[in-house]
């Protein structure tokens, strides 16, 4: 059996044809053998690599990137995700095009896309804004090939939005899979999704509902904790309602970090900002209100401050299934003692961690590299037997 054979069977099994020319944005509006075709094509992806083998795919095009929120591994992962399949990248700093003089957002995406792939954006930090941008980034570039503007249609990945982190979470779950020996094994595994204390207002509510909307698609046992009045996307929570009955798992609400961490298999604590709090964010923001959003953020600073005894502990590790759980973060963590006073997570467990944290960061650039690759290979199958056969180094030692 060759390296691919496993992975070329598994795809085999799959029905993901509709991918094909498509976006990948919110992880619930694919399928579960779409989820599993990005896992498997990620996984055949990083096998061809360790074993030095060149997996590009293209001899030319552009991967465009545009973040407009700070970012280090997505950043880095998407960069990463387009030149191992063979594309160039180039940022879109939108302080040095012409957005700033009125160029609309059907001309910024068509100018753009000329020789362009791939888009990555993000854009997480407005309720109702992210995700409906990107959409029209879509819709626009989509319109641009049919009027016969661009050569191709690029393909639109959501690198985090408002509503979703599909990479992360994907790579999360990839991380899981492997931990745990299988998408199978995840069957039945408790996952305490729990709000953390942060020293900082304001994190995106998109990595809980990435989360809770795609690990419930496992048959897990997903646990939303958070201390009253973080409530994350109502609409979220029915998507998971809804994965937990179709998979035979359970999605169940607490107000206590404990009962979340009570004989977990697996534990993210993460801090992230009210849904209210977000929604009325956003408004003050579009009304120009900058004394409104100073007046928000003492506000809930003073509420995050009220709850500093939700942080993920030692000794709250040690009510986990058999004192081991996995513990999960998207980084960077607020860690106490080092990064902040009092943060979300205790710095010996932080450390404890350490590896496996990174080896669950590893796993982005190769997720991101296989929602590409699968909407722009038509016969995935018969591409990854023919990266093998050719045994083209990707380095040359």
């Amino acid at each position: 059996m060759t390296l691919m054979d496993k992975h070329i069977n598994e795809l085999n099994q799959l029905d993901f044809s509709k991918m094909y020319n498509d976006d990948f944005m919110e992880t619930w509006k694919k399928s579960d053998d779409e989820l599993k075709a990005v896992f498997t094509v990620a996984e055949a992806l990083r096998d061809l690599r360790k074993n030095n083998i060149s997996t590009k795919i293209f001899d030319s095009g552009l991967g465009i990137s545009l973040f407009r929120d700070n970012s280090t591994r997505t950043r880095f992962s998407f960069a990463s995700a387009c030149n191992l399949l063979g594309l160039e990248v180039q940022d879109l700093d939108e302080g040095k095009s012409q957005v700033a003089h009125g160029e609309t957002v059907r001309e910024t995406a068509n100018m753009v896309s000329f020789m362009a792939d791939v888009i990555g954006i993000r854009d997480d930090m407005y309720i109702g804004k992210g995700n409906t941008y990107m959409r029209e980034v879509s819709k626009a570039v989509r319109e641009g090939y049919e009027e016969g503007t661009l050569e191709q249609i690029p393909t639109l990945v959501d690198l985090q939005c408002d509503i979703d982190h599909p990479t992360q979470a994907m790579a999360d779950a990839l991380h899981l899979i492997n931990e745990f020996g299988g998408i199978e094994n995840l069957k039945g595994k408790k996952v305490a999704m729990t709000w953390a204390y942060s020293p900082s207002y304001g994190k995106p509510l998109s990595v809980p509902q990435g989360i809770i909307g795609l690990l419930t698609r496992f048959g897990m046992d997903v646990v939303l904790a958070h201390p009253e009045g973080y409530e994350v996307m109502p609409e979220v929570e029915e998507v998971a309602k809804k994965n937990a009955e179709l998979s035979g798992g359970k999605f169940t609400k607490t107000n206590s970090m404990e009962e979340a961490f009570k004989d977990a298999d697996i534990v993210y604590p993460k801090s992230w900002a009210p849904f209210v709090a977000m929604e009325k964010r956003t408004e003050l923001y579009g009304n120009g209100d900058f004394d409104g959003i100073k007046e928000l953020e003492k506000e809930l600073l003073a509420q995050n401050a009220e709850h500093k005894d939700w942080q993920c502990t030692e000794e709250l590790m040690k009510t986990t299934k058999n004192g081991e759980a996995l513990y999960l973060h998207c980084l960077p963590a607020d860690i106490t003692g080092v990064s902040c006073e009092t943060g979300e997570v205790d710095a010996s467990v932080f450390d404890r961690y350490r590896k496996p944290l990174y080896k669950e960061a590893s796993y982005k650039p190769y997720v991101i590299a296989a929602m590409i690759f699968l909407s722009k290979v038509k016969n995935p199958q018969e591409v990854l037997a023919k990266l093998e056969e050719a045994k083209k180094d990707r380095q040359v030692k």
